[in-house]
């Protein structure tokens, strides 16, 4: 096809679009928002809770070793407690029908540790009781006990109880039978020594169930059996 005496030449090329060969432009097309996967979150999770199992794993195992290097190295033993002596320095009724007591008793502490210490604190507390009432009060003195060592406690006691009818019968019936069962509490902080390093604090008590032949007071009192319960409180 000619016009104007020249021959029509197609185009060397033609943009084309999708919109069936249509030369307008694309519509506008929204992108799809993307949303994080939910298999990574838990990804994430399982691999803290791994970190923290590891490391506490790590910490139990370093603690373990510790304590077994402790006690191979240093042997820990628990130091024992004996009532050495007891004496009644009073033992009379008031006229107000209460009952004064007055003793004093020589505990022997012995300390079999060959590098532990223990210091002994202000804040103890001492009581004897017959049948379930106490008679009388009493502290430890503070002191510090070094390793390889047995001290000897002297300590006094004093107290003012009630006097009832079932304490005098429960008295007069064992002053009888030369048989006087008593109950030796003690609460004692004691700081435990290792070389020149004091440790945590810990709270001993003591129970010493003691049968003793009488009570009266500046005669000689005579042991008859003893027994003994310990137990230990960290604070």
């Amino acid at each position: 096809m000619e016009s104007d005496g020249h021959p029509y030449a197609p185009p060397k090329y033609v943009m084309l679009s999708h919109n069936h060969g249509s030369l307008r432009p694309p519509p506008y097309r929204r992108n799809v928002p993307r949303y994080p996967s939910k298999r990574s979150s838990r990804s994430c999770c399982f691999k803290f809770l791994c970190c923290c199992y590891c490391f506490l794993l790590f910490f139990t195992l370093l603690l373990l070793f510790l304590t077994y290097l402790f006690y191979t190295k240093y042997k820990p033993q628990i130091p024992s407690y004996n009532v050495d002596s007891f004496s009644v320095k009073a033992f009379n009724m008031q006229p107000d029908m209460s009952l004064f007591t007055e003793f004093a008793v020589a505990v022997k502490a012995e300390n079999p540790n060959e590098h532990i210490g223990f210091t002994y604190g202000e804040d103890s507390e001492i009581t004897i009781s017959y049948t379930g009432s106490n008679l009388c009060y009493g502290k430890l003195p503070a002191f510090h006990q070094p390793r390889k060592n047995t001290t000897i406690i002297n300590i006094s006691l004093a107290g003012t109880s009630p006097f009832g009818s079932g304490l005098q019968a429960a008295l007069m019936e064992n002053r009888h039978t030369g048989r006087i069962p008593l109950l030796v509490s003690v609460h004692a902080p004691v700081n435990v020594v290792l070389g020149d390093l004091k440790l945590r604090r810990l709270d001993v008590y003591v129970n010493c169930s003691l049968v003793i032949d009488n009570l009266s007071p500046n005669k000689k009192v005579r042991i008859l059996s003893t027994k003994y319960d310990y137990s230990v409180g960290v604070v």
